[in-house]
């Protein structure tokens, strides 16, 4: 197994470490994390969600000295034509908060019908080593956004967004739920599973 005995989360966003730390349980690493630790502070200056993870991967894996997991992830919306995509934590500003965001979303689409409201949740997941080998996944969630948030679990824009196949919205469904179906819990898992196959 190539997973490294030890690995440094690479974000400083507390919803996401949970959530990481519950989806990757049974990774038989040691974690390090951000909580209350003198972090690199990467700035997300890339394109696409895949420069973005790579480059916040690679900058804490240098910085600290062993592999670190990143990931990034946003909302694409087809009636704002994909947006807001890589943007989606900046949505309504470079520190805006998930409130702020989520309410220029729904006022961006209060407008348009609830059967083009179709969206997805897109993630990518990066392991980088210092000494700059790294490995990448994939994943997607596809779902419809709703003008009424419904629901206090999750984060981000999880109140406003039902998956496919289910009637309640990302922060109503359980932690385990959610993980089972959502981008962020796929693309770990693939990560996972490249990580394991890279050292059989």
């Amino acid at each position: 197994m190539a997973l490294p005995p030890e690995l440094a989360l690479a974000t400083k966003n507390l919803g996401k470490i949970q959530e990481i730390l519950a989806i990757c349980s049974e990774w038989p690493v040691k974690w390090l994390t951000a909580d209350g630790v003198d972090w690199p502070d990467i700035e997300e200056t890339g394109d696409t969600y895949r420069d973005n993870a790579l480059l916040k991967a690679h900058g804490v894996a240098r910085v600290l000295g062993v592999p670190a997991v990143a990931d990034d992830s946003g909302i694409e919306v087809d009636a704002l034509g994909g947006g807001p995509g890589v943007r989606s934590a900046r949505f309504a500003g470079e520190h805006a908060t998930d409130r702020e965001n989520l309410s220029l979303l729904l006022a961006r689409v209060a407008d348009v019908d609830e059967g083009e409201r179709t969206a997805r949740y897109r993630c990518v997941a990066a392991c980088a080593w210092p000494d700059g080998r790294a490995v990448v996944a994939e994943a997607a969630c596809e779902g419809r956004i709703i003008l009424q948030p419904r629901g206090d679990g999750g984060f981000g824009y999880d109140p406003a967004f039902v998956p496919e196949g289910e009637t309640r919205t990302m922060a109503q469904l359980s932690e385990g739920e959610k993980n089972a179906i959502s981008h962020r819990g796929k693309a770990l898992r693939a990560l996972g599973e490249l990580l394991r196959k890279d050292g059989d």
